[in-house]
């Protein structure tokens, strides 16, 4: 579904989460299968490593590779994490997976009209920075991984002239990015309920330890709990306005981030596409005629 008669841009945004994602990969797919588009799109973490999907147009995709290796030791595991500095294996999740076990369809990601973006945090300023695909299939899927690349449990990405982590320390939710180039009416996937508010870290003395290495990461993270619930304080009142159609869980997901229950992961789910189903027709309204709606 185009809206042809509106000039305004109109963007996806994708949350991160980890494993909240498969709430995320819920909504996608269902709309894929009622063939809402957008001009753009933007992830971050979670939602780059599975958002990509919306781009390539795999359904059922995310959910299914989650499910069928969540328990595979390649794919996460304290042994990878000793083993090569990567909670979850680089090699599998990168590369056998997406090439071998269960492929990922370059072709249709690379000729989709949709611009999509990856954001991840720059080690060095512990600032958000961003790529566009599709420049090739090694420098994007680098892309994904350094934005999905959660601090203290893995090595941080090299690529394009950056050293890179998750982009969720830095731009939870990159809405005022899109906003700059140009795309004004967009629908923003969360994985936190409404209400839901970050805390300070009670640990952060550790943390900056374990991340002496990387002291603007370390600030990065002390500062992100102001920094997430400012962007929800935001979301919120764009929401009011009817610039920004919000989709989030209607309550706490109960999900680990390294969740590797297949049945848990298929609940969150299921979660997502409940509320996308429940929110279909005034989003397509939305993105036609201007319409919001506050889930």
């Amino acid at each position: 579904m185009q809206d042809h008669g509106n000039t305004e841009k109109t963007g996806l945004i994708m949350e991160g989460g980890a494993m909240r994602g498969m709430f995320t990969c819920g909504v996608l797919d269902v709309l894929l299968e009622n063939e809402i588009s957008f001009d753009g799109a933007a992830g971050i973490s979670a939602g780059a490593a599975f958002g990509c999907n919306f781009k390539s147009k795999q359904i059922g995709r995310a959910i299914r590779y989650n499910m069928k290796y969540s328990k595979d030791p390649r794919f996460c595991s304290f042994r990878s994490l000793i083993r090569t500095g990567d909670l979850y294996g680089a090699d599998f999740c990168y590369r056998e997976l997406p090439e071998i076990l269960d492929p990922f369809d370059w072709d249709t990601f690379r000729t989709n009209p949709m611009d999509f973006y990856i954001g991840a945090t720059d080690v060095a300023t512990g600032k958000c920075v961003y790529h566009k695909c599709f420049e090739s299939k090694e420098t994007d899927i680098k892309w994904m991984q350094a934005s999905a690349s959660m601090p203290m449990v893995s090595v941080p990405v090299s690529v394009s002239g950056y050293l890179l982590l998750d982009g969720g320390i830095s731009d939870a939710v990159p809405y005022r990015y899109m906003e700059e180039l140009g795309y004004h009416r967009n629908l923003i996937i969360l994985t936190q309920p409404r209400g839901y508010r970050k805390t300070k870290m009670r640990a952060f003395p550790l943390v900056k330890l374990l991340l002496r290495k990387y002291p603007a990461v370390a600030e990065a993270l002390a500062a992100r709990p102001e920094m997430y619930n400012r962007q929800m304080e935001e979301i919120r009142e764009r929401e009011q306005k009817g610039i920004s159609f919000v989709i989030r869980p209607p309550e706490a997901l109960g999900i680990s981030r390294t969740e590797d229950d297949p049945g848990q992961l298929e609940r969150v789910y299921r979660i997502g596409r409940e509320e996308a189903e429940k929110a279909l027709p005034e989003l397509k309204r939305f993105l036609t005629s201007g319409g919001s709606r506050d889930l």
